[in-house]
């Protein structure tokens, strides 16, 4: 499936990159590029997002779910059922038309929207992908970038094609200081972060 957005290249919509930079110097702006996506129609099951000015559709799958509602819940579980935790909301993040869908974002407690009514990367305390084939490269490179210079606290990858999270804290400079890899079935201790819980993974199921 191929979508055309004005003044961009044609993208995929495959899970892959879709967008190629555009030498015109009126690019869309991120509101812009979003405008028009919301106007066309987009496949039910599919998340979309914008990684430094490129659109990504990324098809939401069950065990992508079942792990996002084990994150939730363990959230949920520890803060209360009022806790501010997002799933597939937009929030603009530093760096170059970057509008991220994170599949699980908690916001910091007291925090308010913009006046555009979205939250703020700078409440943002801790954020969890889940793997996808087609998208791994931007949760590993592009996403993790702009968090850590978001100084987002904490950044877990869950990835059900090999049963291992990986786990990033203390963001400086644009990086995380630390990197942890765990393998799914055991903790992961995040009692030392803002989080301030152990996560199990034992009922992560893998794909």
């Amino acid at each position: 499936m191929t979508i055309s957005l004005d003044r961009t290249e044609t993208i995929e919509t495959d899970g892959t990159e879709m967008a190629e930079p555009t030498e015109q110097r009126n690019e869309l702006s991120l509101d812009e590029l979003f405008g028009q996506l919301e106007r066309m129609p987009t496949p039910e099951g599919y998340k979309v997002e914008i990684v430094e000015g490129a659109v990504y559709m990324t098809p939401q799958r069950d065990v992508h779910w079942q792990t996002i509602r084990r994150i939730v819940r363990a959230l949920e579980d520890h803060f209360g059922m009022d806790v501010l935790v997002t799933s597939d909301v937009r929030i603009t993040f530093p760096g170059e038309r970057n509008g991220f869908a994170p599949d699980v974002a908690k916001i910091s407690d007291g925090a308010e929207k913009d006046e555009f009514g979205r939250w703020r990367h700078q409440d943002v305390e801790f954020i969890a992908e889940v793997i996808s084939k087609g998208t791994a490269p931007n949760d590993y490179g592009p996403k993790k970038t702009a968090y850590a210079l978001a100084e987002v606290p904490v950044y877990m990858i869950a990835d059900p094609y090999i049963g291992r999270c990986r786990v990033f804290t203390e963001p400086q400079d644009g990086d995380y200081k630390v990197d942890l890899t765990v393998a799914y079935g055991l903790p992961i201790d995040l009692t030392h972060t803002v989080v301030g819980i152990t996560l199990s993974t034992e009922e992560f199921p893998k794909d």
